[in-house]
């Protein structure tokens, strides 16, 4: 499936007191949607309220970036929550940048998970439902952006929540669709005319290659970029100046 035009999100907030990871104000001046770390793998409340004021004047929307509670490991590490707990935990991420986004005069707008939570949900139907339970936990009907054909998607459509299909120019695919894990070899793309080549071929074509050669179908209404690329800003501007070059409307999916 191709799309006429595609949302761009990037991953934002990921800072913590005086520590900042990304250049939040340069890429809302470039995407369409605000990942917005919720303090569980990174971000706090003075963070979440920059951030949400700065994409409300953008007219951005904005995503509750939620994670396992692993601040250490940059959410990065796979945990055993009980379901029960992580639902709790889910809307409890959500509720508190719901805040900071109303106040802005926004709200958030959908949720997507983070790191090894949304590694997760591809394959775990529990720990997916989870989720899911807890965005229906948090009162809000919202949409789920997540990989195409994951458990994820699969319990957020069974429960009668909109799902929004994501893809990733900067990370590997293995054959079957799925990232290949951060730590192995060649798993995140790090030349820029790759990364923009791959974010073209996505939208105009719902293409991609995999690492072994094979071509993938994405079939993405998302693209992440994300910002703690090095070189992120002049990336994420230059995937959407090509974007726009060859007829794709860079839009919100929301």
């Amino acid at each position: 499936m191709t799309w006429a035009s595609i949302d761009l999100n990037a991953d934002l907030g990921e800072g913590f007191g005086r520590w900042q990871l990304t250049d939040d104000e340069q890429l809302l001046s470039v995407v369409t949607s605000a990942n917005v770390a919720c303090g569980f793998h990174a971000g706090d409340a003075p963070t979440m309220r920059r951030v949400c004021e700065l994409a409300a004047e953008r007219s951005v929307r904005i995503g509750a970036q939620v994670s396992y509670r692993d601040l250490a490991g940059f959410g990065r590490r796979s945990m055993d929550v009980p379901p029960d707990e992580l639902s709790a935990e889910i809307a409890y991420q959500i509720g508190a940048l719901e805040i900071f986004a109303r106040a802005a005069g926004s709200r958030v707008s959908y949720v997507k998970p983070h790191g090894a939570l949304y590694n997760r949900v591809v394959h775990d139907e529990e720990q997916a439902a989870a989720v899911v339970d807890g965005v229906l936990l948090s009162g809000e009907r919202l949409p789920l952006l997540g990989l195409p054909g994951s458990k994820l998607h699969a319990m957020a459509e069974k429960a009668g929540l909109p799902t929004v299909t994501e893809a990733f120019a900067d990370r590997a695919y293995t054959a079957e669709g799925t990232l290949v894990p951060r730590g192995q070899d060649g798993a995140v793309v790090s030349d820029p005319a790759a990364v923009v080549e791959r974010s073209v071929s996505m939208a105009r074509f719902g293409v991609i290659t995999s690492r072994c050669g094979q071509p993938v179908w994405v079939r993405a209404r998302s693209l992440c970029l994300h910002g703690d690329t090095p070189g992120a800003v002049s990336l994420a501007r230059r995937v959407r100046q090509q974007l726009e070059s060859v007829g794709v409307r860079v839009e919100a999916f929301v």
